[in-house]
């Protein structure tokens, strides 16, 4: 062996002291006695836990009061609410007197505001808003300059105090009550977070962990920590995505919704692991088991993989590992000694003829080759090494078909997974759809699936291990030698490799199923956001052979006016058409909406057909094809029965899809996200995060789009931000007792709707003008003035009840209700002395929102004064200086959804037979997956463009678009590549995005 000057030159892993190598034998192997039972891995099937965290019951602070305007760095909006500005450090000196002379000059007013604070008779809500009277005096007291003095100025549009404190220099914002973390900045990415109170809404103290939650989040999503730990902040703060994307886009550094909502399933994921470690260490506590090293192990886990692997022999019930035997035996001391002093290890004092597992030589070298690779298994340093060499390895994974599928399975289904015999692939570039399928046909016992690390991975940790971390303090005797090589190898081959193909296939799962749900968002939020068809009487036709299709006829309001079966495929077409006809004259209904389920085709060849022979003249009839996903589930349901009760539920289907072109977002919303079937593998994932997932999408396009409360469904307003089933429910109620809403500010008047349920679902909440004023003249001539309803008032008075009292506010409405203009636009209430400032810079009033002329006027003060410099002037950020800037320059009930694409109407059908090879033809996006685009062309069966002919330079750079890549309802052009008539398949090129 070398000398000790020798080993002084190697790393410092190989300096092992003596309570390292207790550490190591205090652990014990996860790995089951068998081999095979070792590299045996299962698709994980574990479901995550709902993203949705519950909101503890506390008492809500009151409003404090406002402060006056006489200060003008201090921006209007909720009170309580306090941020530190960041300051540069270089402070001038006369700087620092100044500030000094200010301190001395408000002592006495924090003295009285402290004495009125202690009074004991008061409740803590009550103290609570005397502390943030307390903030206001000092913050009045205090003379500064905002433009010399703060780094970066906050936005006003977060509804903060601003008070710029020149003795700290860190940014401290504050939201609510609770100082909960510190927000880090750009300037400011790596201060430690600051100690969790008690009673805030984060992990609980005794989960800590060995890692930083906001360090490890940022390694994982790849997102700077500064805006990790807003992330954090502002969901503790029970902050919704909608409200988040749109008004807090400052702090978050403008990421999308997808990106937001995956920050927010990796944060659950690691409180997940925090918690269940913090579960196994008061389990192994009660049974007497934890030891410091162990504790310091589990604390050190940040997967469950990693977690089941320290836990496993812990768990009641274990039958105990080889390791755990062993030192049952008294072998640990003998491991010990053969790695701190091997020359005064005699491994004959241990061996006793009549002990099982000690009797001979052998079995005593066995046992301590058993704890030596039970401690390498577990070392931490060694995990780190292995893992690192992984990364650079060529890693394969490979799939073949079992030998009892080709006798016992369905051929069938066998056919499905041929593309997987004797698949190879590296793990480094296999696709999230095959990792999905493999786990699929392992699943179904279709296939057989091997993780295959190559073998200079386990010559190199060998090598490592013998030459660094494990190598023997002094010199060791070849057999001891020997003993030593045959525990790294009996490690790796027995702990250590089946530990990284259940990592490996976990991340891979893991990721693939992420994918397929950010994937399944994507096309709903595509589908959900289609261009809406108001201003027609729709027909909607729900196929069929046997029963017949259903019609049904609705008002350009959804309105049913008739219902009706027709028998069109049983001989009996020519005289139902007759039937259609008068419908469709006696309506006046020029629009036939066909569901694409059963007898779609034969339909739509029976309309085109009509259509063709100017059957129906003098109408000039189009039809559209839909899908009809979910339609017949809808039906059935109580919301149907609710919303149509006494209606066949077959009619219902047809009610349903006329109004999904109607008004796609308002029916769509009515059904459960998964049945409308616009993804892959969804039955593979996990249906928790599904669930999450959708409906989180459900409520970004609903917010996004907004809802006019005054005639919104019960179902449409749940989906809005910060709004459940019952607040929708008493907002309807509420709505029906009191007539419509005059102003947002009444929604606090609702049962059930505090200040935070306010503050996330006002800015996506629409008062129509024209609604309120065509109802209140109507109201006045037939009944007389509303009482408390000022019409003709000055447009933007607000109201003047303010909240005094929780029971005195539900029932007290005496002050006179005044319309708000700016009700009608996306400008959030905390926002509103901005927009009207801005107004008074460019002046205009509120009357003039929406029309050309101020938006002519808007633009040409934005390009003389420039954003950032108004931002500047109106002291707020320019992502919300950009809010009110849209919110004051669209028109009247203005609907982005307007600028995508609407359905296809057609008066011809083309069959599979009449296509060839080469032809051009436009379509629409049917589906959208990770192997391949599905597009309907309208033969009847939808062509598939192969994700590798999908590229940038095909996809349109001018159009606005819903999402980063082809979605449901997106035009397309394509070419026809190959036609495979018996299996009905046909292959296309795209050619441009419409």
């Amino acid at each position: 062996m070398a000398s000790l000057p020798r080993r002084a030159k190697a790393k410092v892993q190989t300096a092992v002291s003596k309570d390292e190598f207790s550490f190591f034998s205090e652990l014990s192997s996860a790995s089951e006695e068998d081999d095979k039972e070792d590299s045996a891995w299962e698709p994980q099937k574990k479901v995550p836990r709902s993203l949705k965290r519950p909101v503890p019951k506390e008492s809500k602070p009151r409003k404090a009061p406002r402060v006056k305007k006489n200060n003008p760095q201090l921006s209007d909006g909720l009170e309580g609410v306090t941020v530190k500005e960041e300051l540069d450090d270089s402070v001038a000196i006369d700087d620092v007197l100044e500030d000094r002379k200010n301190k001395l000059d408000t002592v006495q007013t924090l003295k009285t505001a402290k004495r009125k604070q202690k009074n004991p008779t008061q409740s803590p809500s009550a103290q609570r808003t005397k502390k943030l009277k307390v903030d206001e005096e000092t913050n009045k007291a205090s003379n500064f300059k905002s433009e010399n003095d703060s780094a970066e100025i906050p936005s006003t549009s977060t509804m903060w105090e601003v008070a710029c404190k020149k003795e700290g220099d860190e940014d401290d914002y504050t939201y609510g009550q609770f100082p909960l973390k510190k927000i880090k900045t750009e300037t400011c990415p790596q201060g430690q977070p600051v100690r969790l109170l008690p009673n805030s809404k984060n992990i609980v103290e005794d989960v800590e962990m060995n890692w930083d939650i906001v360090q490890v989040l940022s390694e994982r999503t790849n997102i700077e920590p500064w805006v990790c730990a807003n992330i954090i902040r502002l969901f503790n703060d029970d902050n919704t995505i909608p409200f988040i994307i749109r008004y807090r886009k400052e702090l978050i550094n403008n990421l999308d919704a997808d990106s937001l909502r995956e920050v927010q399933q990796t944060l659950e994921e690691l409180r997940t692991v925090a918690k269940k470690v913090h579960s196994t260490i008061q389990k192994i506590k009660k049974e007497g088991k934890m030891t410091e090293c162990l504790l310091k192990a589990l604390l050190n886990c940040k997967t469950f993989e990693e977690l089941e692997h320290v836990s496993t022999p812990y768990k009641t019930g274990s039958k105990g590992t080889k390791a755990q035997r062993a030192r049952q035996l008294g072998l640990e001391g003998a491991a010990r000694t053969l790695l701190e002093n091997p020359g005064e290890l005699n491994l004959l004092s241990y061996v006793q003829p009549n002990a099982k597992g000690l009797s001979t030589l052998k079995d005593v070298e066995t046992g301590v080759q058993h704890i030596l690779a039970d401690m390498i298994a577990k070392d931490r340093d060694t995990l780190d090494f292995i893992r690192k060499s992984c990364q650079n390895a060529h890693i394969c994974i490979q799939s073949s078909l079992t030998k009892t599928s080709l006798k016992k399975a369905n051929e069938k289904d066998v056919d499905k997974f041929m593309l997987y015999q004797n698949f190879s692939c590296n793990i480094s570039s296999i696709q999230h759809h095959q990792v999905l399928a493999i786990n699929r046909g392992e699943n179904l016992k279709i296939l057989t699936v091997k993780v295959n690390i190559p073998d200079r991975v386990k010559d190199q940790f060998c090598r490592w291990c013998i030459q660094n971390r494990w190598r023997p303090r002094s010199f060791a005797r070849p057999e001891l030698m020997e003993i030593l090589q045959n525990s790294l190898n009996d490690s790796f081959k027995r702990l250590i490799y089946p530990l990284l193909c259940r990592e490996l296939r976990a991340k891979l799962t893991s990721d693939a199923e992420k994918e397929s749900v950010m994937m399944f968002g994507r096309n709903l939020r595509q589908l959900l956001l289609t261009s809406p068809v108001p201003g027609r009487i729709l027909m909607g036709v729900d196929p069929g052979y046997k029963h017949g299709c259903k019609l049904a006829i609705i008002s350009p309001t959804s309105q049913i006016l008739h219902t009706d079966v027709v028998y069109l495929h049983c001989g009996q077409g020519f005289r139902e058409a007759e039937k259609i006809k008068r419908l469709l004259l006696k309506f006046n209904c020029s629009t036939v909406v066909i569901g694409n389920g059963t007898a779609c085709r034969e339909t739509e060849a029976y309309f085109a057909d009509l259509i063709m022979k100017n059957y129906f003249a003098p109408l000039d009839v189009v039809y559209c094809i839909v899908s009809e996903a979910g339609a017949s589930i809808y039906s059935v349901s109580p919301e149907a029965n609710k919303e149509m009760p006494g209606l066949d539920p077959n009619l219902r289907s047809a009610v349903s899809i006329a109004r999904r072109v109607q008004d796609p977002l308002a029916e769509l919303v009515k059904i459960e996200p998964k049945h409308i079937g616009v993804g892959m593998y969804q039955h593979d994932v996990s249906q928790t995060l599904l669930k999450a997932t959708l409906d989180s999408v459900v409520e970004e396009c609903v917010s996004f789009v907004g809802v006019d409360i005054n005639i919104c469904s019960e179902v449409l307003l749940r989906h809005i931000a910060g709004l459940n089933a019952n607040r929708a429910k008493n907002i309807i109620e509420w709505r029906e007792e009191n007539g419509p809403f005059i102003n947002r500010e009444q929604l606090k008047k609702v049962k059930g709707l505090g200040p935070k349920s306010f503050q996330q679902c006002a800015g996506f909440i629409r008062i129509n003008q024209d609604y309120i004023r065509t109802f209140c003249s109507q109201h006045n001539e037939s009944t007389g003035p509303i009482q408390g309803v000022a019409v003709t008032a000055p447009a933007g008075v607000e109201v003047t009840n303010e909240k005094q009292g929780k029971k005195k506010n539900k029932t007290a409405v005496t002050a006179v209700l005044k319309p708000n203009p700016l009700d009608q636009t996306c400008i959030h209430p905390e926002s509103y002395d901005i927009a009207k400032r801005f107004l008074s810079f460019i002046g205009e009033t509120l009357c003039e929102i929406g029309k050309p002329e101020m938006q002519q006027k808007i633009n040409v003060f934005l390009q003389k004064e420039g954003i950032k410099k108004i931002a500047e002037r109106l002291q707020t950020a320019v992502p919300t200086l950009q809010i009110i800037v849209d919110g004051l320059s669209q028109p009247e009930s203005f609907d982005f959804r307007t600028d995508f694409d609407k359905p296809d109407f057609k008066r011809s059908i083309v069959c599979l037979e009449d296509l060839q090879v080469g032809t051009v033809l436009t379509g629409r996006v049917e589906n959208a997956t990770l192997f391949g685009i599905f597009v309907d062309i309208g033969v009847g069966k939808a062509g598939l463009i192969p994700i590798r002919n999908v590229t940038q330079a095909k996809l349109s750079k001018t159009k606005k678009r819903r999402s980063l890549q082809l979605g449901p309802g997106e035009k397309v052009e394509v070419q026809v590549l190959n036609i495979d008539v018996p299996r009905s398949r046909i292959t296309l090129d795209l050619i441009r995005v419409l």
